[in-house]
C-alpha cells in the first residue's frame, strides 16, 4: 500500500523545487491530486495530510465519491475529464472546478444548469497543445473566439487554461506543448477578453510536471506520484 501522506509531503517538496529553480516563490503552484480510480479511503488519506481538492476524469465515478463522502470538511472535486453535455447537469450539481471545457453547447448547458441550481463554477479551458487527434481539447489558433463566446454565460468562471502535452521522454517536444499555451495565455491576455486575466494553466502531470513548472504551470495534476500504478 503506497504512503499518500509521505507521497504527498514528496512531491510538494519537488513542487516547491521546481518553482525555486524557475525563480518562482515555493508554493505558487497548486497541486492537484488526482483521485480517478481510487477508492474514497485514498481520498480521506490525503484530506487528512492536508489536501481538499481532488481532480476526477468520469463523472458517474467523481458524483458516487461526492455522495459518500459527503459531510467530509471542505472536500471539493475537480473535473479534468471530457465532458459530454448529457452530463453536465450532474457536474453542475457538485463539482467547484472543470478543466476541460471545449464546446460552446457543453458551456451553454452547464450555465443553464448552474443558473437553475443557483451555483457558479471556475471552468478552465482545454487547449489541444501536440495537436494529437485522440485528445480533446481546441487547436491554439482557436481559443480566443471560443473565449469571446462564453460572454453570454455568467455561471461560467473562466479562470485559466488546460492541457495534456505529448507523452514524449524528449524535454523539447513536451516543453513545446507547454509554451504553446503559454502563448495563448498571453494572447488571450492582449485581446483582454471580457477583461479575464487567465491567471490558471493546469499543466503537467506525474511524468513531465516540473517541465511545466519551468513553463508557467500554476497547478499541477498528479495521480501515480501520490496514490502509486493503477492497476
Amino acid at each position: 500500500m503506497p504512503d499518500i501522506a509521505a507521497n504527498l509531503a514528496a512531491v510538494r517538496a519537488r513542487i516547491d523545487t521546481a518553482c525555486v529553480e524557475a525563480g518562482r516563490a515555493p508554493g505558487s503552484v497548486r497541486l492537484l491530486p488526482v483521485s480517478k480510480t481510487r477508492p474514497a479511503s485514498d481520498v480521506l488519506a490525503a484530506h487528512a495530510a492536508g489536501y481538499s481538492r481532488f481532480g476526477e476524469n468520469k463523472v458517474q465515478e467523481a458524483s458516487a465519491k461526492a455522495s459518500d463522502l459527503e459531510g467530509t470538511p471542505g472536500l471539493e472535486w475537480v473535473m479534468i475529464g471530457h465532458l459530454q453535455t448529457n452530463k453536465a447537469r450532474v457536474v453542475a450539481g457538485f463539482a467547484s472546478e472543470f478543466q476541460a471545457l471545449d464546446s460552446l453547447p457543453l458551456a451553454a448547458e452547464l450555465d443553464r444548469r448552474l443558473q437553475t441550481a443557483g451555483r457558479r463554477l471556475d471552468v478552465l479551458i482545454q487547449v489541444n497543445s501536440s495537436a494529437e487527434d485522440s485528445k480533446f481539447g481546441l487547436p491554439p489558433q482557436d481559443v480566443p473566439a471560443f473565449a469571446k463566446g462564453l460572454t453570454p454565460f455568467d455561471a461560467l468562471q473562466v479562470r485559466g487554461l488546460m492541457t495534456l502535452a505529448l507523452p514524449s521522454p524528449d524535454p523539447a517536444q513536451v516543453g513545446a506543448c507547454f509554451e504553446r499555451v503559454v502563448d495563448v495565455q498571453r494572447r488571450l491576455r492582449d485581446a483582454s477578453v471580457d477583461g479575464q486575466g487567465y491567471d490558471e494553466l493546469s499543466m503537467g502531470m506525474s511524468g513531465d510536471f516540473e517541465l511545466a513548472i519551468a513553463h508557467g504551470a500554476t497547478v499541477v495534476r498528479l495521480g501515480t506520484a501520490i496514490f502509486g500504478a493503477r492497476g
